[in-house]
Formats: C-alpha cells, sequence, structure tokens
C-alpha cells in the first residue's frame, strides 16, 4: 500500500495567481486613506516615496526659481536679503534631503524586491513608519518659513550662523533633521536586510544587479554617517538652548570643530545621492546597446571604492580655513584620488557602448547625458581639490556650478531615466515616448543653459549666497535665471508624461526592452502587488 501523502496545498501563491489582483491568503487590506496610510507593500510604499520627492522637487524648484529671479539683474529687485537667504537654505535642504534622496529611495522599494526576487521588503511596516516619518519632518521644515525669521545660514547651516546668530525657529530646524535622518537609517537599515537575506535560490552578491549594489553600499554609507550629522546638529542645540560653547570660540569651542563634524558627514552624503545613480544608467546602458555591461565585478569594487574614499576626502570643503599644510596635501591628493573608481566606472560605461546595437530611447538619452554632464562635473571638481586654486574657487559661484553639474544631469538626470525605463514594469504602459524626448532635449539645454555660465561668473570672482552683484556678472546671471526658468517650466513635461503613462498608452509586455536581462522583467507588466511569492529560479547571466 502506498504511504498515504498530505494533501498538497494549491499552488495559489505563485505569481500568476497573483497577477489578476486576486491576492490569496492576505488579509483584505483597508480601503481609502488608511490602505496608504497603513500599506507595507513595497511597491505602495514606492510610488509613496516617489510622489513625495516630486512634490518636494516642485517646493524646492519654487524656491530655487525665487533665487535666480532676484538674480535676473543686479541690484536688489524682488525680496528682501533676509528672505533671499531663507530661500537659498530651503533650496538646498529640501532638494538634497527631500527631494533627491526619497527619489532614490522610491526606486529602492519598487525595484530591489524585483531585481532579487523577494516578495518584499524584509521589514515592511518599518518601510512604513520610515516613509510616514518623511511628510512629519518636512511639514516641520517648511513651517520655519512662517515662523519670525526662517533657517537663513545656507543648507550647510555653518555655525556660528546657525547657533549664536541663528533665527529662532532653528530648533524647529534641528528636530525636522533629526527626524529625516532617522528616517533614512531605519530605510536604510531594511534595505540591507532585505538584500544580504532575501536573494532568489542561486543568486549570489556577485549575481545582482548594480543597482541593488550600489544601493547596498550607499545603505552602509547612510549608517555611517546620518549619526554623525545626528551628533552635529545636536551639539548646535546646546549651544542655542543649554549654554554649551561646542562651536563659540568665546566659550572655549571652535567654529571650525562643526565644519569637520558637519562635513564627515556632508560628503559620503553626497555620494549617497549618487551611487544609486550609478546602478540605475549601469541598468539602462547596457539594456540600450543591447549587450552585457563591460566590467561588472570592477564597478562593484570601483562603488565600493568610492564609499571608503568618501570617507577621508571631507576637508577638501575646508582648505581655507587655515588647516596645517600637511592636511591640505593629504586631503588634496585623496580627493584627486577618488577621480579614479569614477573613471572606471565612466570607462565601463562607454566600453560597454562600443560596438553596440544602440537605440536611442529616453531612458537611453538621459543616461547618456548622464555620461557626459556628470564628466563635467567631475572635472570641475578636479579643479576644487587642488588647495592654491581653491583659494580662489572656494564660496564662489563656480562651486555652486559644479555642485549642481553632478546633482541635476547626475543625480536628477538619472532619476528621470530611472522613472522612464521602469514607467513600463510600474503602469504597463509604455510612456508618450515623442513628449519624453522633448522633455529631454529640453532638459538639457535648460541644465547647461542655467549651470555653464555660472563657472565663468565664478572665476571671474562672483560669491555665492549674495542677493546683489556687481554689474560685470550681469550677462551671466541673465543667462542663468533665463535657463533656470526654462528647466524649471520643462519638468511640468515629465509630470505630464508620467500622468499620461498611468491613465493609458501603449501595453507594455513582461520584457518592456529587448535588451534587459534582470529579474524585474519576468513578472508581468504592470508587476502585481505580490510578486514572487514563490522564490523565483535564478539562472546565473553574463556577469
Amino acid at each position: 500500500m502506498a504511504p498515504k501523502l498530505p494533501p498538497q496545498p494549491p499552488l495559489q501563491h505563485s505569481t500568476t495567481a497573483v497577477a489578476d489582483g486576486q491576492s490569496h491568503g492576505h488579509a483584505a487590506p483597508p480601503k481609502g486613506i488608511f490602505r496608504w496610510l497603513l500599506t507595507t507593500n513595497h511597491k505602495e510604499i514606492g510610488s509613496l516615496y516617489l510622489i513625495f520627492s516630486l512634490t518636494m522637487f516642485f517646493i524646492g524648484g519654487i524656491f530655487a526659481l525665487v533665487v535666480r529671479a532676484e538674480l535676473f539683474q543686479p541690484g536688489l529687485q524682488l525680496v528682501e536679503p533676509e528672505f533671499f537667504n531663507q530661500m537659498t537654505t530651503m533650496h538646498g535642504l529640501i532638494m538634497v534631503f527631500g527631494a533627491v534622496m526619497p527619489a532614490f529611495t522610491g526606486l529602492a522599494n519598487w525595484m530591489i524586491p524585483l531585481q532579487i526576487g523577494a516578495p518584499d521588503m524584509a521589514l515592511p511596516r518599518l518601510n512604513n513608519f520610515s516613509f510616514w516619518l518623511l511628510p512629519v519632518s518636512f511639514t516641520l521644515l517648511l513651517s520655519t518659513l512662517l515662523m519670525p525669521g526662517g533657517p537663513n545660514f545656507g543648507w550647510t547651516f555653518y555655525a556660528p550662523l546657525s547657533t549664536n546668530f541663528a533665527p529662532p525657529s532653528t530648533t524647529f530646524f534641528i528636530l525636522a533633521l533629526h527626524i529625516a535622518g532617522i528616517s533614512s537609517i531605519l530605510g536604510a537599515i531594511n534595505i540591507i536586510a532585505t538584500i544580504l537575506n532575501m536573494r532568489a535560490p542561486g543568486m549570489r552578491l556577485m549575481d545582482m544587479p548594480l543597482f541593488v549594489w550600489t544601493w547596498l553600499i550607499t545603505a552602509f554609507l547612510l549608517i555611517a554617517v546620518m549619526p554623525v550629522l545626528a551628533g552635529v546638529i545636536t551639539m548646535m542645540l546646546m549651544d542655542i538652548n543649554f549654554g554649551t560653547s561646542f562651536f563659540d570660540a568665546a566659550g572655549g569651542g571652535d567654529p571650525v570643530l562643526f565644519q569637520h563634524l558637519f562635513w564627515f558627514f556632508g560628503h559620503p552624503e553626497v555620494y549617497i545621492m549618487i551611487l544609486p545613480a550609478f546602478g540605475i544608467v549601469s541598468a539602462i546602458i547596457p539594456t540600450f546597446a543591447r549587450k552585457p555591461l563591460f566590467g561588472y565585478a570592477s564597478m562593484v569594487y570601483a562603488t565600493a571604492a568610492i564609499a571608503l574614499l568618501s570617507f577621508l576626502v571631507w576637508a577638501h570643503h575646508m582648505f581655507i580655513v587655515g588647516l596645517p599644510l600637511v592636511a591640505e596635501l593629504f586631503f588634496m591628493y585623496s580627493t584627486m584620488l577618488i577621480a579614479v573608481p569614477t573613471g572606471v566606472k565612466v570607462f565601463n560605461w562607454v566600453t560597454t557602448l562600443f560596438r553596440g546595437s544602440i537605440s536611442f530611447e529616453s531612458p537611453m538619452l538621459f543616461a547618456l547625458a548622464f555620461v557626459v554632464l556628470f564628466t563635467i562635473g567631475g572635472f570641475s571638481g578636479l579643479m576644487l581639490a587642488i588647495a592654491p586654486a581653491d583659494f580662489q574657487y572656494h564660496d564662489t559661484y563656480f562651486v555652486v556650478a559644479h555642485f549642481h553639474y553632478v546633482l541635476v544631469p547626475g543625480a536628477i538626470f538619472a532619476i528621470m531615466a530611472g522613472v522612464y525605463y521602469w514607467l513600463p514594469k510600474w503602469t504597463g504602459h509604455y510612456p508618450n515616448e515623442k513628449l519624453a524626448q522633448w522633455h529631454f532635449w529640453f532638459s538639457i539645454i535648460g541644465v547647461n543653459l542655467t549651470f555653464f555660465p555660472m563657472h565663468f561668473a565664478g572665476l571671474a570672482g562672483m560669491p555665492r549666497r549674495i542677493p546683489d552683484y556687481a554689474l560685470q556678472f550681469a550677462d551671466f546671471n541673465l543667462l542663468s535665471s533665463i535657463g533656470a526658468f526654462f528647466f524649471g517650466a520643462s519638468q511640468l513635461l515629465f509630470v505630464l508624461g508620467v500622468i499620461l503613462c498611468v491613465r493609458g498608452g501603449k501595453k507594455a509586455p513582461a520584457k518592456a526592452w529587448e535588451g534587459a536581462e534582470d529579474l524585474e522583467w519576468t513578472v508581468p507588466s504592470p508587476a502585481p502587488l505580490h510578486t514572487f511569492e514563490t522564490p523565483p529560479v535564478f539562472h546565473r547571466t553574463s556577469h
């Protein structure tokens, strides 16, 4: 007599069974606003991050346009100098902490489980909590503008401007930053736990897509440096409210201590904003060149090298504070050293393109623009690394030009490339290609018209963060302001394209792009709410 087998459960947890929207084995989701407040689904939380980020892009962008409107002509035109400084400060804080970082976190939430074959993030409720901290944080931050005296000390909030001479709202600004920092740390813990524990059977670390690798390394950076930010703003809080003198020379403190602590956080922070962009570009270029990425392993090692070196370069922001000569030399050469792994990446991207069968869809256009314009930003960064030259460049518009060349055509173009690349997977429709290409060309013109003239104004000695300037800088500023409004207006095409894509359009198959090889292209488009409930079988690909 054959042994009696236990009854086999029906295969209802597989991806296909759930593709029709019936989520068997899941409690009925709450309806209405509670569905979004209480969701633990990585796709819904990823969408929330992306929507939040887009909102903040427009708020931060409006603040930037106030700045550019004031600088349209020399002389005080539109706003008070005090309000001008509040605008520069809030623009920087919102773009860095409210727009770029949440956008990459949203892409991570959406795509990392799909790319490694995980059913969801490792810690779904923590995921929900870390998102909802952000609207609280930025509502609090924006509310400081309505208090008598908003933050007016620049996004780097140097002491003593942010302590002894700070507006009364600074304590609220510190609390807002603490909340955003907690959100980042929790998100990073979640990403590390997911990547290390939830990969599909058979997927080794060196089989992961590069977007997953860059985010793994970014998450370790976040956990390492966010507590430093928490420490330095807590010291500010003590100086303001509890009579300490960490940063007050009159009480035995030192404002330079603030700069050391801030930039020890701040420099890894700028790599936190660019490493995921490298991952997105490393996914898009092989897809549209229709050949495997050249030098996969060297890309992983280069990413890790950049992350490690980012801890050794912070004082290149401080060449003019009177560092000892040996320190200036150390930080000058360590900064130049970062160009090596970055150069490895650019070389690998270009070599991937070489003799590829390239098609120029919108994600590819943004990725190619990223490679070219990010490299320009890298070259101006090498100029700033030269300590004696930096005495001239420091705190001029040259630094503004450099920073925006690595962050706008760098981080933001990569985000847009990623959105156009993965929209078919999210919505089941291709974005309108004609509209996306218009958006691309307008953005390219706008970015270069805005930021290229700033190099010349800065080399000629125009200082940053001023509402008025000498007559000889008028033409450059006129061009920059026209470019800024043009760039801002062209982003409305992006929003229109995304909305049209969500509402309909050409249907996308599971594998939306011909050259796409990663695991996310094996699930249906649009991706069902629950994917990979049965772990997928992972077959090793070319790398």
